[in-house]
């Protein structure tokens, strides 16, 4: 994928930029977005450019010229390393989107790997690690042969995950996140791969977590379907998501990440032959000043072997988020 470049390459077009990004910060949305027009007539294959301009001119209440600003990003990047879809989607402007595109979530977070921890842990109150272990420790078993971590970033789930597992796995579609969970060491195996085309998983694993990754994936039942042909009768499967309580399945937030519903998501672990061990609601991480709700699941591959004691069970369920 070609690198994206947030400079335009013209020095008078960033300058101009610049000054309409000053213009936006003081409340000046028009003006801004006129000079930022301004700046894209002197680097009128700018990418990044027009992205913004799309978002100062929505601002502005320009919602039309914004649509366009986005669809002229596409037709720049038909890969979409900047989510110029999902702000169609948002606005109305296009229909039916099931995934966000793979070179949007590689960018987010190839650039985000340097102050990731940092920003999420310490910021944001990030909780999904914390949650996921408790949750998974509440059965009372004392460890996992070969677990796999999806979506592993930077490692922060693998580091809750090292002292019970023999042998632990990380996937991330992000490079860059990659390099940071190496240098932690506490991985065995790390391997890049986009979890919304994945086609297989080590057949060994007996524990397969995925730490607020289904955010940014979308449709979640290709991937569980995959999840549930990789584990064995009476393995593991936990993972969190963004909580929404509407009618949706799933809906597209104005954060651009996915938020998926509760009985969605209880329908789909029963039609992919999981048994439901805990589902609970939780304070996932703050947002803008904000708590964002969302489920701690653990769900067990059903079979023959698939059996848990009734009152672990019950005590999976009195599971509490710190926030509550």
């Amino acid at each position: 994928m070609t690198p994206l470049s947030f400079s335009s390459g013209n020095l008078l077009a960033d300058r101009r930029a610049d000054y309409a990004e000053m213009l936006f910060s003081s409340g000046d949305h028009s003006a801004a977005a006129a000079l930022m027009g301004d700046a894209l007539e002197l680097a009128p294959e700018w990418i990044a450019g027009h992205f913004r301009h799309g978002e100062m001119l929505a601002e502005a209440g320009e919602i039309a010229a914004a649509l366009d600003a986005w669809r002229k990003v596409l037709r720049l990047d038909p890969v979409d390393q900047l989510g110029a879809s999902l702000k169609l989607e948002l606005h109305g402007a296009m229909d039916g989107m099931r995934a966000m595109p793979s070179a949007f979530v590689e960018t987010l977070f190839d650039q985000y790997a340097d102050t990731f921890d940092e920003a999420l842990v310490d910021k944001l109150v990030y909780q999904v690690p914390t949650l996921l272990q408790r949750a998974i420790a509440s059965l009372g078993k004392s460890g996992f042969a070969h677990a796999i971590d999806l979506g592993c970033g930077t490692g922060l789930m693998g580091e809750r995950l090292r002292g019970d597992v023999s042998f632990l796995e990380g996937m991330d579609i992000s490079s860059e996140m990659l390099k940071r969970a190496e240098a932690k060491r506490i991985y065995d195996r790390l391997a890049r791969a986009d979890l919304a085309s994945l086609a297989d998983l080590p057949r060994e694993a007996d524990l397969i977590t995925a730490a607020d990754v289904f955010m940014y994936i979308g449709s979640l039942e290709r991937l569980f379907a995959l999840v549930a042909a990789t584990l064995a009768p009476g393995t593991l499967f936990a993972f969190s998501v963004e909580l929404h309580d509407g009618p949706e399945t799933m809906i597209l937030r104005p954060s651009r990440r996915y938020a998926h519903s509760e009985a969605h998501l209880r329908e789909m672990l029963i039609a992919k032959g999981f048994e439901l061990v805990s589902m609970e609601k939780a304070a996932i991480r703050m947002d803008r000043g904000e708590a964002i709700e969302g489920l701690i699941v653990v769900a067990l591959r059903k079979g023959e072997e698939a059996k848990i004691d009734e009152s672990t069970f019950n005590e999976c369920h009195n599971i509490r988020s710190p926030f509550h």
